[in-house]
């Protein structure tokens, strides 16, 4: 496929670079920050449908769109899992009640989501999730606990993997269910704080918690193939967005290693130049998958290319600052902690890409087995 960009797309980025001038700063919390996007229609223009509230765009103008946000400087997005997870999920799987009651909230940045997939005992090997749901007249009464919850302490509703056919073993009898986080007593966000000081993952303990039994998506019993499907947009044209902020790190290891003298040093300058070609092979890859070009394997390949990638970047970033990479600033004290600079950041926060999001080892699993037709992985086997 040919990924150039048309006239049309880059009239497009030009208007999507002139908003972002224009808007970016201008809002101080998230959620505020979500219905500026919602009212000016930045929201849902990668679904496949419109009527929602959202307009609809070409593939290559969705990749100007991440591309510029990137480069702006605007916030983290808060509705990202409600706008490229679920609601791609509803479209494919949801009732048109479903589509209509959820769809336009989220495009208009009015609710946002957290994705109960993960639990103690079942991250990676997710087919494993205990949290049950059970069935009383028009509701399900769901309990459980799920662990690092994107999120979770803004989110308005939960998609939910639950079991709601006792004594039903791994992918059978699992369900999609859409759940209301505001339930006091039956809810409860725990925030989880990493090394980075702050607390963007939480731990989800549901105590009977309701959802609306009109509110499973696709059959009861069949969660698995919808939590399967959702799981597939997860790498989209997002990763080129991301890629961008990788470039911006880059650029700034770079810049410290000239400052500080670090890239005189040959060893250090080849791990330079090795991780700028490396990161300009992941841009090409992702937009040969996004052409149609890649295989079934390619979301796990890609996955892997960028966390050990990243991973290295926060080494290296470090590295060319030297001592001064572990040290606080100037004015710091022991009596207030201090915030973590940007490289500090990168560093600590970069050492869980290669667990979360499917670890390396899920990864290399599933290129092995889909890709290569190798002999599926034992049961049980650590």
């Amino acid at each position: 496929m040919d990924f150039g960009f048309t006239v049309e797309d880059e009239a497009f980025r030009v208007e999507a670079r002139d908003w972002l001038a224009g808007n970016v700063g201008r809002t101080r919390d998230r959620r505020t920050w979500e219905r500026a996007l919602g009212a000016a229609g930045w929201i849902g223009i990668g679904w496949p449908e419109g009527g929602y509230g959202n307009r609809t765009t070409t593939l290559t103008q969705q990749v100007a769109w991440a591309e510029e946000y990137a480069r702006s400087g605007a916030p983290p997005r808060s509705g990202h899992i409600g706008e490229n997870l679920l609601a791609p999920t509803l479209i494919g799987h949801g009732t048109a009640d479903q589509k209509c009651r959820f769809l336009p909230p989220i495009a208009a940045g009015d609710e946002l989501w957290c994705q109960g997939y993960s639990e103690p005992g079942a991250g990676s090997d997710l087919a494993g999730v205990r949290t049950a749901a059970v069935r009383e007249g028009a509701h399900y009464r769901v309990t459980g606990q799920k662990i690092w919850t994107s999120l979770a302490h803004e989110a308005d509703w939960c998609f939910v993997l639950a079991r709601t056919e006792p004594e039903s073993r791994r992918h059978h009898g699992l369900s999609f269910l859409l759940v209301p986080m505001d339930q006091p007593g039956r809810i409860e966000v725990r925030p989880i704080r990493q090394l980075t000081g702050t607390s963007d993952f939480n731990e989800v303990f549901f105590d009977g918690a309701h959802a609306r039994a009109e509110h499973v998506v696709g059959r009861a019993g069949e969660g698995w193939r919808v939590a399967m499907s959702l799981l597939g947009f997860e790498r989209g044209v997002s990763t080129l967005a991301q890629q961008i902020g990788f470039a911006r790190e880059l650029e700034r290891v770079v810049r410290t290693a000239v400052e500080t003298g670090a890239a005189d040093d040959p060893v250090v300058r080849d791990s330079l130049v090795r991780q700028w070609a490396e990161l300009r092979v992941m841009r090409w890859n992702a937009l040969r998958t996004l052409g149609g070009s890649g295989d079934a394997g390619a979301p796990s390949a890609a996955k892997l290319l960028w966390a050990g990638w990243h991973q290295r970047l926060g080494e290296l970033a470090v590295r060319v600052r030297g001592a001064a990479a572990g040290v606080g600033p100037a004015d710091w004290s022991p009596s207030a902690p201090y915030e973590l600079d940007a490289d500090q950041h990168l560093f600590l926060f970069s050492r869980a890409d290669t667990i979360y999001g499917g670890s390396d080892q899920v990864q290399r699993t599933i290129i092995a087995e889909r890709v290569l037709g190798l002999p599926k992985e034992p049961k049980g086997v650590v």
